[in-house]
C-alpha cells in the first residue's frame, strides 16, 4: 500500500493528487468496498460498521431529499480512538469521508460520496460538563442543540442559537453550517457562541481550536472552521457559551397590508436603534399554511406579518415593546397584537418554527433556499420572487429571518416529476443570484453543500475560489473530506456559463475539476 502523499509533493506535482471521483485502476465499486471493509472491520465493533444497502439507505441524503447517493459504508464510532483510526485508514486508502450529525441539513452537505465513507457522530451524544459559573457547556458533537438548553435550564441558563430543527439537529452539524435561528439577530450565530472545538484531521491527528479563555494562543482559526461544512476536519467536542434565561419575553405579531410596508418596517425597527431578540417575517401564503397547521393566531388578512420579540427585565421589555409598537404603527401596521402570557408567545413562535413542516402538508416536496440580502431590499426580493413564480411555473412560500436579511423561500414542487425538479433548481438559482445582485450572498445559515455550488460561481471570482481551495488544501491536501461540496471547481463554473473562459483556456489548470 502506498504511503500518503505529502503536501510538498502535491504542491510540486498536482497531477499526483488522487481523484475522489474515480476508483483506483483495476477496482470496481465492489472491490473498493471490500478493500475499505477489510481495513475498517478490525477497528470497529461489528454493529458500528454498515455496508448492506438496507442499512446504508437511511444515510443516502440529508434534509435535501431531492439528491441521494449510496456510500460504500457507514461507520458509527463510539470513541475518539475509533474516529482517529477510521480517518487514518481512509486516508491511507484515499477514500473520501463525509462526516454526519443528525442529517437535518438542507443543502446536501451531508450527502454521501459514492466512493466514500459516511462517518456518523451519532454516538457522540454526551453532555460532558455544564459550568454555571463560567456559563459554558462542554458537549460531544452528536448532542442535540435543544439538549444543551435542557441541561443548562436548572442553572437558569440556555444555549442561544435556535435553528428550527433544534429538537433534532446536533451541535457538530451546527458548527459545520454556522447555524443561526430566530434569535440570532440579538444573540448571534453559532460562530459567536462557540469557544472551543476539538476534532481530528483527515490524517487522524487531534487538534484544538479556540479555548475557554477570551483568547487562545496561535492563529485564530476557529471562526474559519465554523461554517466549513466538514471540509477541514471532523468535530468530536464543542465548548459553547451559555446565556442567562431572560426574566421575561414578549412577542409582537404585526400585520401589514403589503410586503413593501412590512419590509420597510424591518428597516425602521433597526434604524430606530432597537435590536429585538427576534425579528421574523412571513408572507400571506406562508401564514395561511402555518395557521392551518398550528393555529398560532396569525393575521390571515395581512399580506405579510412580522414577529418582533423583546426579552430582558420586565421594565426593559415594557419599554422596548412600546417603542417597537410605535415604529411598527408608523410603518403601516394594520394590526398589532402583543403576547399576554408565555403560552401565547410560544404559540406565535410555534407557527414560525413549524413553517417547514406546514409547507410539507401542502406539497409533495419543497426546496428551501437560504440567501441573504440587505434589510432594505426585503420588499424588492419578495416582488422579484413573485415574478419568478410565474416565470418558473411553481409556487413559493416565504419566511425570513428579517432582522438580518436571511431569506428562506420554500419552492413547492413534486420530485417525482423530473421536469418540476429542474424548474425548482432553476427557480432556486434565480433567487440566489438575484440576492447577490441586490448586494447579498448565496447562503446565510444552511451552507452551500451541493445545492448552491453553481451560484457560488456568481458570488465569487476564480481567484477567490482558488484561495478557498488552497485553504482547504492546507488542512486536507488530498481533498478527501467532503469532496465536491461548498467550493465549485473552475470547470464547473465554466460549464454553468457564469465564468469567463478566455480562448478556451481555463485558469489554474492544476486545480481539481469536480
Amino acid at each position: 500500500m502506498n504511503a500518503p502523499l505529502s503536501a510538498a509533493r502535491l504542491q510540486a506535482d498536482p497531477a499526483a493528487r488522487p481523484d475522489p471521483e474515480r476508483l483506483p485502476p483495476g477496482l470496481d465499486r465492489a472491490g473498493r468496498q471490500a478493500q475499505l471493509l477489510a481495513q475498517l472491520q478490525p477497528l470497529l465493533p461489528a454493529h458500528a460498521l454498515l455496508w448492506q444497502a438496507e442499512d446504508t439507505t437511511p444515510y443516502e441524503c440529508d434534509g435535501l431529499t431531492a439528491y441521494r447517493e449510496q456510500p460504500l459504508a457507514v461507520a458509527l464510532p463510539e470513541t475518539e480512538d475509533q474516529v482517529a483510526a477510521v480517518l487514518r485508514a481512509c486516508h491511507l486508502l484515499g477514500v473520501p469521508v463525509v462526516a454526519r450529525g443528525a442529517g437535518t441539513g438542507l443543502s446536501g452537505g451531508a450527502m454521501p460520496h459514492r466512493h466514500g465513507l459516511v462517518l456518523s457522530l451519532a454516538k457522540f451524544n454526551r453532555i460532558l460538563k455544564v459550568d454555571p459559573q463560567a456559563r459554558t457547556a462542554v458537549v460531544q458533537s452528536g448532542v442535540r442543540n435543544l439538549a444543551i438548553s435542557e441541561a443548562a435550564a436548572p442553572h437558569g441558563l440556555y444555549y442561544a442559537p435556535d435553528p428550527s430543527s433544534q429538537i433534532a439537529c446536533t451541535i457538530g452539524g451546527n458548527v459545520a453550517e454556522n447555524s443561526g435561528g430566530v434569535h440570532c439577530l440579538k444573540y448571534g450565530l453559532t460562530v459567536h457562541n462557540v469557544l472551543k472545538v476539538r476534532g481530528y484531521t483527515v490524517e487522524g491527528e487531534p487538534f484544538t481550536l479556540g479555548g475557554e479563555a477570551l483568547d487562545a494562543p496561535g492563529l485564530d482559526l476557529l471562526a474559519a472552521y465554523v461554517g466549513s461544512e466538514g471540509m477541514l476536519g471532523v468535530t468530536v467536542e464543542v465548548t459553547v457559551k451559555l446565556v442567562p434565561k431572560p426574566q421575561l419575553a414578549r412577542c409582537i405579531m404585526a400585520g401589514f397590508p403589503d410586503v413593501q410596508s412590512a419590509g420597510a418596517a424591518v428597516a425602521a425597527v433597526i434604524g430606530a436603534g432597537i435590536i429585538p431578540a427576534g425579528l421574523e417575517m412571513m408572507d400571506k401564503p406562508m401564514t395561511a399554511a402555518v395557521e392551518d397547521f398550528v393555529h398560532a393566531g396569525y393575521d390571515l388578512d395581512a399580506a405579510a406579518i412580522l414577529l418582533c420579540e423583546s426579552d430582558g427585565t420586565p421594565e426593559e421589555v415594557e419599554e422596548e415593546i412600546g417603542r417597537m409598537s410605535e415604529v411598527l404603527r408608523g410603518a403601516g401596521a394594520t394590526r398589532i397584537e402583543v403576547s399576554q402570557d408565555e403560552a401565547q408567545r410560544l404559540r406565535f413562535w410555534s407557527g414560525r418554527k413549524n413553517a417547514f413542516p406546514a409547507s410539507g402538508r401542502i406539497s409533495p416536496d419543497y426546496m428551501c433556499m437560504d440567501s441573504t440580502i440587505p434589510r432594505k431590499r426585503l420588499a424588492d426580493i419578495l416582488t422579484a420572487i413573485a415574478a419568478m413564480e410565474d416565470k418558473h411555473g411553481l409556487r413559493c412560500l416565504n419566511v425570513f429571518h428579517a432582522g438580518d436579511g436571511n431569506l428562506h423561500p420554500l419552492i413547492l414542487f413534486d420530485a417525482n416529476d423530473p421536469e418540476q425538479l429542474h424548474r425548482a433548481e432553476a427557480f432556486g438559482a434565480d433567487i440566489l443570484e438575484t440576492s447577490v445582485a441586490m448586494g447579498g450572498t448565496v447562503t446565510g445559515e444552511h451552507g452551500v453543500g451541493i445545492e448552491k455550488l453553481n451560484s457560488m460561481c456568481v458570488q465569487f471570482s476564480p481567484e477567490e475560489r482558488a484561495q478557498m481551495l488552497a485553504f482547504k488544501a492546507a488542512f486536507d491536501p488530498l481533498g478527501l473530506l467532503n469532496p465536491g461540496k461548498l467550493i465549485p471547481s473552475h470547470a464547473r463554473c465554466a460549464e454553468y456559463g457564469k465564468m469567463h473562459v478566455k480562448r478556451g483556456l481555463l485558469p489554474f489548470p492544476e486545480l481539481p475539476r469536480f
